[in-house]
């Protein structure tokens, strides 16, 4: 599958530009198995780099321009470094657009270079395809600069690049998981101090994505609400976010918070502690555990933070009933995209076939099912 995707790609290279790629980079999506929302808390996510990424396939044009083709939308798009403006016409582009800019102002070298971008990260689904595409460019932008970075840097770099070029306020959780992924392993991010613990999740356990088809907007009032109800339960609480305040001080002072504020931070202060909680269940093979801390989590997304769909709790029965199912999820910041569950190994492809036939049946759409495994972070790497 990899050099047939090298062969598409490399040919698409070669129509648009005319030579043979100079180098190839990749940089994965991500789901997180548990801590929705907890990144902009500073609480803690389990969050594993997915086996789905986005390859950009590049070579230095000499000039101070930076050409594009995004080869899942079919689309061109080209920009100056000299004069690096948002578009409204190819949004994608701002991803990149702004990685660039945000470089350019830490003093970094960009130089100008053609490239085909192709991903295997769905768009608008909640697996951070967004991210994919910042981290990889950011991966380009040193290596044909010669400047070096650590990955950490590159991350927050990447997330700076969204927050204030491209104008969505997100965490730092999906850039994080892009940048420093590690193989056969799922990354307990402390969102605080940025320090990690490696997991491996126990043999005989599959982690599947099960993909609404149902995009999710992020970018609009929703998403800003609930961290605006985040900051203001803090702030009424006396702390700088809810990642310092431990469940039964919430419940002692629970009264004290407008009954939606109540609500966001009742979810918060539960799911940053569930990450810990699964992380060491999966280790352990714990599967009632899993189960447990999966549905308190889909509860609390559906009844205290608000951010589920119909298609999200089509797809949630849909899994629920699968053979094979130990826990299933929302995942990614809601509003429809993908979700997430755990599921016997011996029974991957039966609850792949059950679920898409009993979610078709219930919405008439036709959902995307799959396994996925740990990946490793951006890199540059040889197709």
């Amino acid at each position: 599958m990899q050099v047939e995707r090298r062969q598409y790609v490399a040919e698409l290279f070669r129509n648009r530009f005319g030579s043979e790629p100079q180098l190839w980079a990749r940089a994965p999506g991500r789901v997180d198995l548990m801590g929705s929302h907890t990144d902009y808390n500073l609480g803690y996510v389990l969050t594993l780099p997915i086996s789905r990424d986005t390859w950009m396939a590049v070579r230095k044009s000499g000039t101070r321009t930076v050409q594009l083709h995004a080869a899942n939308l079919n689309e061109d798009d080209s920009f100056s470094l000299d004069a690096i403006e948002k578009t409204s016409s190819r949004k994608w582009s701002n991803y990149i657009r702004g990685v660039a800019s945000v470089l350019q102002a830490e003093g970094l070298q960009t130089d100008g270079f053609d490239a085909v971008i192709h991903s295997t990260v769905p768009l608008e689904a909640g697996l951070s395809s967004s991210a994919a595409l910042e981290c990889v460019t950011a991966v380009v932008f040193r290596e044909l600069g010669g400047w070096t970075m650590a990955a950490k840097t590159m991350a927050t770099l990447c997330q700076r690049a969204e927050n204030v070029f491209v104008g969505v306020n997100c965490g730092i959780l999906d850039q994080y998981s892009s940048c420093l992924g590690e193989a056969e392993c799922a990354l307990l991010l402390d969102c605080r101090d940025l320090s990690t613990r490696t997991v491996r999740i126990a043999d005989g356990i599959s982690v599947v994505i099960c993909n609404t088809v149902s995009p999710r907007q992020l970018s609009g009032s929703e998403y800003a609400l609930r961290r605006a109800d985040c900051e203001r339960g803090a702030a009424i609480l006396g702390v700088g976010s809810l990642r310092e305040v431990p469940i039964e001080v919430l419940a002692a002072r629970r009264s004290e918070l407008p009954e939606q504020v109540a609500k966001r931070c009742e979810f918060i202060v539960a799911e940053s502690a569930r990450a810990a909680s699964l992380a060491s269940a999966l280790e352990a093979g714990n599967r009632e555990l899993v189960a447990l801390l999966c549905a308190e989590s889909f509860e609390g997304a559906r009844d205290l933070y608000e951010i589920t769909s119909p298609s999200m709790l089509a797809m949630n029965r849909a899994m629920q009933q699968a053979p094979g199912v130990i826990g299933s999820r929302q995942a990614g910041a809601g509003f429809g995209g993908c979700m997430v569950a755990f599921v016997d190994a011996q029974s991957t492809d039966d609850f792949r076939t059950n679920v898409v036939e009993t979610y078709l049946k219930s919405t008439g759409l036709r959902p995307e099912v799959y396994p996925v495994g740990a990946a490793t972070g951006a890199t540059i790497f040889e197709p």
